[in-house]
């Protein structure tokens, strides 16, 4: 096994980090995660947190927290964009998030999506695309959906130097395909294929694989397997990482959600609490008070 190139956590002390083996969560603070440090981890056994962010501030927030990867995943068309799935999502929304992100952080490693229609009709169109979010986002790494039938595409991005996360599974973009949000992977034909999937992308050369709403046993034999890192969505515990969207994963999300889904705040409550709290003070008069107005 070869020694993590990367240093502690400010604060962190360098036999600590090396006794525990886990060092890409606030490990790296003088430069970005890459792709190297993510297959390092894969080989420490080391588990790491990936989650969404779509604007500079809140992946800002993210980044000082230690999320070593960050996601602009096009499920912003869900929880941001106001869509009822990620099939609107365009190529331009998509670098403009991306380009946010980029600059809202400093260490992490900032994954751009490739969103339905950018990549689907050849090799040709998923390089243009992915190079327009590596140019004009600055994005370190894309992700796209599909196994085998997206293996040419990986193949030609990570030869012209783009490094590619795939996503294998239940795939937000086939939606109308599955006739909504199926679990996938279930009965010996799906798990085989998902296996397939999953070594197909490997052989083309993407980095990292997200398994989304899988059987946990699958998912496991999936991350035994491969040599890349598998992310976990709705895939148990098994894999080497965990993606969550954020406002999923924050409370922001109104009405139900995923059965994989925990949250972890109720930030819902805290801003409509705020927010009619300055319409009270405003009603009452008692907001802008003395030290809120210029003289």
């Amino acid at each position: 096994m070869n020694a993590s190139p990367l240093q502690p956590a400010q604060g962190q002390s360098q036999g600590k980090a090396q006794g525990e083996g886990h060092t890409l969560y606030g490990g790296v603070t003088n430069r970005r995660v890459t792709v190297r440090d993510i297959a390092a981890a894969k080989q420490r056994g080391e588990r790491w947190a990936m989650l969404t962010a779509y604007d500079a501030l809140t992946a800002g927030v993210f980044d000082e927290a230690g999320i070593p990867v960050l996601l602009v995943g096009d499920s912003a068309g869900n929880c941001h964009l106001g869509y009822e799935t990620t099939v609107p999502v365009t190529m331009d929304q998509m670098v403009m998030l991306s380009a946010a992100v980029v600059r809202g952080t400093k260490r992490a490693l900032v994954i751009g999506d490739m969103p339905f229609g950018s990549y689907q009709e050849s090799p040709a169109q998923a390089m243009h695309n992915a190079a327009r979010l590596m140019k004009e986002a600055g994005v370190g790494a894309v992700k796209l959906e599909g196994g085998e039938r997206s293996a040419r595409s990986i193949e030609l991005l990570v030869e012209a130097g783009i490094p590619v996360m795939a996503h294998i599974g239940l795939t937000p973009q086939s939606v109308h395909a599955f006739g909504g949000y199926p679990v996938q992977g279930r009965g010996d034909e799906a798990a085989h294929q998902l296996l397939r999937d999953a070594k197909a992308v490997q052989q083309a050369g993407a980095f990292a694989v997200v398994l989304e709403a899988v059987p946990a046993e699958l998912a496991a034999q999936v991350t035994e397997q491969l040599a890349i890192p598998t992310v976990g969505i709705g895939a148990g515990v098994g894999t080497d990482a965990q993606v969550l969207v954020w406002t999923d994963m924050a409370g922001m999300t109104a009405g139900r959600v995923p059965k994989f889904v925990k949250q972890y705040a109720n930030l819902r409550a805290v801003l409509g609490d705020a927010a009619r709290e300055f319409a009270a003070e405003v009603g009452a008069g008692t907001f802008p008070a003395p030290e809120h107005t210029f003289k």
